[in-house]
This record gives C-alpha cells, sequence and structure tokens, in this order.
C-alpha cells in the first residue's frame, strides 16, 4: 500500500467515528484521536523558532472549505478531516478542526470516542442533546458555549434536540497542552457576559477567567455588532496567533476583507485591527502556533 493510500485510510479510521451515527464501541487497538490527528499536522502554520518573520497571514474563503453530504449532516470543514484531506489546510497551529455542521431533526453523532483533545462546540441555531460518559446528559443550545476536555478518553453523543428543525453548531477540536489529564465537561450560557458591538472572552486557560476554560493557552471572543465598530485585539501570550471566523456578515482584518464563514489566521504579531461592519458576527480564536 502506498504512502498516500495509507494515510487516507488512517485518517478515516481514527475519525469515522465522528460521522457514523449510531452506537459505537471502542477498541482496545484503536489507535488514538490524538495521535490519528497528530499524524497529520505539521504541513504549515507552525513557524519556525529560528526564524524571525514578519506579520504572517493566512486566508481561507467560505467556498475553498471541504465538503461532506451524509443526508442527515451536512459539514463544511475548515481543515483536513474526515474524507476531506488537504495538505495545504491540516492546521493553524494548535486548532486542528472546525466543522461547520447542519445536522437534521433528531439526527446526530451516536456514541464515539475521543482523548486528548480539547472540544468546544458552539451552536449558531436550535439545541444539541449530549450525553457522555462522564454521566453528563445536558442541552446545548444556542447561546451557550460547551467543552470537553477528553484527556484519558471519554465516549459520547450528541444529536440534534428538536424534531421538527435543523440545528447548526460550530465544533472546533485543539490538541492540548498536557496529555492524560482526567476528562472534564463544561457549558455556560454567554447571555450574562455578553456586550454589544464588542468582543468578549467566552474561552481562556484559566478556571478563575470570563467564560469555560481548558488545557491550553488559548482564548476565544466572540463578537455580534449592529453597527461600524473598529477595534484592537492585542495577543494574550508571546508566540499565540489568531484565527478570526466570520460566523455572519462580512469584517476587516488589516486591511483583508472577509465575508461569511471566511476564515483569517494572522501571527507573528503583538496587536492587530479589526473593521467589524454591522450585521456582523465574529469568532475569534487565540491558539498556540507550536505544538507543545
Amino acid at each position: 500500500m502506498d504512502r498516500k493510500k495509507f494515510l487516507k485510510k488512517s485518517l478515516l479510521a481514527g475519525i469515522a467515528t465522528t460521522i457514523i451515527p449510531g452506537s459505537i464501541k471502542a477498541s482496545s487497538d484503536r489507535k488514538s484521536t490524538y495521535d490519528h490527528l497528530m499524524d497529520q499536522v505539521g504541513f504549515n502554520h507552525l513557524p519556525n523558532n529560528k526564524k524571525s518573520t514578519p506579520m504572517n497571514t493566512v486566508l481561507h474563503k467560505a467556498n475553498t472549505r471541504g465538503q461532506a453530504n451524509h443526508g442527515w449532516l451536512e459539514a463544511r470543514h475548515s481543515f483536513s478531516f474526515a474524507n476531506y484531506r488537504n495538505p495545504e489546510r491540516m492546521h493553524f497551529g494548535v486548532l486542528r478542526v472546525l466543522n461547520d455542521d447542519k445536522i437534521a431533526p433528531a439526527k446526530g453523532f451516536g456514541t464515539h470516542p475521543h482523548d486528548n483533545m480539547e472540544i468546544i462546540s458552539i451552536p449558531l441555531e436550535g439545541a444539541l442533546e449530549h450525553k457522555d460518559s462522564m454521566g453528563n446528559g445536558a442541552i446545548v443550545q444556542h447561546g451557550d458555549v460547551q467543552v470537553m476536555s477528553a484527556g484519558t478518553g471519554i465516549t459520547h453523543s450528541e444529536f440534534n434536540a428538536n424534531q421538527d428543525q435543523d440545528m447548526k453548531l460550530l465544533q472546533i477540536w485543539l490538541f492540548p497542552n498536557k496529555k492524560n489529564v482526567t476528562p472534564r465537561y463544561d457549558q455556560i450560557s454567554i447571555k450574562d457576559i455578553r456586550q454589544k458591538n464588542a468582543f468578549y472572552q467566552v474561552l481562556s486557560p484559566s478556571a478563575d477567567d470570563q467564560g469555560v476554560w481548558i488545557h491550553q493557552d488559548a482564548w476565544f471572543h466572540l463578537g455580534t455588532f449592529d453597527e461600524e465598530t473598529c477595534t484592537q485585539y492585542k495577543i494574550n501570550k508571546k508566540g499565540n496567533g489568531v484565527y478570526a471566523f466570520v460566523i455572519e456578515g462580512n469584517a476587516e482584518i488589516e486591511g483583508q476583507s472577509l465575508e461569511k464563514r471566511d476564515g483569517f489566521g494572522i501571527w507573528d504579531v503583538d496587536q492587530f485591527e479589526i473593521k467589524a461592519n454591522p450585521q456582523s458576527r465574529i469568532l475569534l480564536m487565540e491558539v498556540p502556533m507550536q505544538l507543545s
């Protein structure tokens, strides 16, 4: 078997459980989520520590994303995932997966395993019914942010909680900064922390900070704008970069025009300017550019 076919087979075996509904049992010889996804990184967006470079950017237009239609699930992949594999679109630093999913009524992801990944879900429309091997059962709806540290290993399922309408969400996976932690689950409603025409923090590395927390030096900010707003974003930790995702509307970052569902990565900067236009919603994901 040639290397290309081997890599494709390995990737499909490792993450196929994320796109197949129904009950799935974990196998003792299953290659871990972390290892399968780590096998695929290193092609781009990991700056060389020995080389000092000016500001770097990468643009991923919405219509260049990977696509999948399973009937019950329509997905757009900003980075290589399942049947979509693009050597130039593997990851942005420790940001490995950014899936834009639409799930049909009462359908979803059957019980499947994960380990050693930080998993963030942000519903955009509707509600998601979650169950996991830690004993958690919850409804995660628009206006919530959910996180799971898979750590030593978990199984979970996710289904559209509604019988008569589609559910839309962003599913985001980051490599952790420490492996084999005790699995954990959390979710919050952002209604009490959101701000008008400004970015507000929804995720950080600290349990004492605003929003949810994960095992990674990452900071996420959301912003919803009903008027033109210019703001400066300051990097929280040296060596981090920011991947911006325009959920709705359009915006401009350091002179780059962005439209709905475009992704834009920027690194090797201390701060940068964002111009958000009216009727826009934007997610900023600050992450380390080096895998630890």
